[in-house]
């Protein structure tokens, strides 16, 4: 079977792909003002005979399957992505690192924002469920991500109850959710903080945009937390907006 190619669209995404792994680009095409921008890849992309050249506007949003393509788009191939195995969950602990965990994210375009905050705050792993619903890596991620998908390690998650079960051994697993058990994310730091023992590392779970979390991986989790906000004007923020704010409180602003 032919592998599936995946359109990286953008300047940002494109540099940062070629920075990471110049042989995953396949194919490379550009419109004129952005050819002045892509003169050492293109110089690459010559010396390994890949194919590169300047198209028009409309060419490049054939190929890209998007208007926004920013004048370029690189061709790649999709990589399957692997499943954590324990001792990647030991590895994480013993480095105390953030996890985000991502429970059917729907919306391609809210994942590429997580990714990009994710990648900007120095996180390096990003789980996503094994669910239809999940969406995964592809050109409208790539684009919205501005390169930070290049910069995290993307994994997926067959059964993700079960993962956070396991994972609460070492972590606490704390999920994002609006309900009558969650707290105030300010009012649970607080309690943590007051916690005899040494603290463990923090794992974040993002639920889908519209259902939230799923009823099962809420179980699962240690605690439930949310964004408390003013009045009653909007029940609660985009997804992507909670996480960059979660990942600022948890993780970044306390570097």
């Amino acid at each position: 079977m032919k592998p599936k190619e995946i359109p990286v669209c953008g300047l940002a995404a494109v540099q940062a792909l070629f920075a990471r792994d110049p042989a995953a680009i396949k194919r490379l095409y550009f419109d004129y003002p952005t050819s002045r921008k892509l003169a050492k890849l293109s110089s690459h992309l010559a010396k390994t005979k890949r194919i590169y050249r300047v198209v028009t506007p409309s060419e490049l949003e054939k190929v890209g399957g998007t208007v926004h393509h920013g004048g370029v788009v690189a061709v790649i191939e999709a990589q399957p992505l692997l499943s954590p195995a324990p001792g990647d969950v030991a590895r994480w602990t013993a480095n105390r690192a953030p996890l985000l965990i991502l429970d059917r994210i729907g919306n391609a375009h809210n994942l590429g924002a997580i990714a990009r905050t994710a990648a900007f705050f120095g996180i390096e792993d990003l789980l996503l469920r094994d669910h239809p619903q999940q969406a995964l890596p592809g050109e409208a991620a790539y684009r919205v991500a501005e390169g930070g998908l290049e910069h995290l390690h993307v994994w997926s998650v067959p059964e993700l109850p079960e993962f956070c079960l396991q994972l609460r051994k070492t972590y606490d697993v704390i999920g994002a959710a609006v309900g009558p058990t969650s707290r105030p994310l300010g009012e649970w730091q607080a309690s943590r903080g007051r916690a005899h023992g040494p603290a463990k590392p923090i794992a974040l779970v993002l639920g889908n945009e519209e259902q939230g979390l799923s009823p099962e991986v809420a179980q699962a989790c240690t605690a439930q937390i949310l964004i408390p906000g003013k009045g009653n004007r909007v029940e609660s923020l985009n997804v992507s907006v909670a996480a960059a704010v979660f990942m600022w409180e948890l993780w970044a602003r306390l570097k």
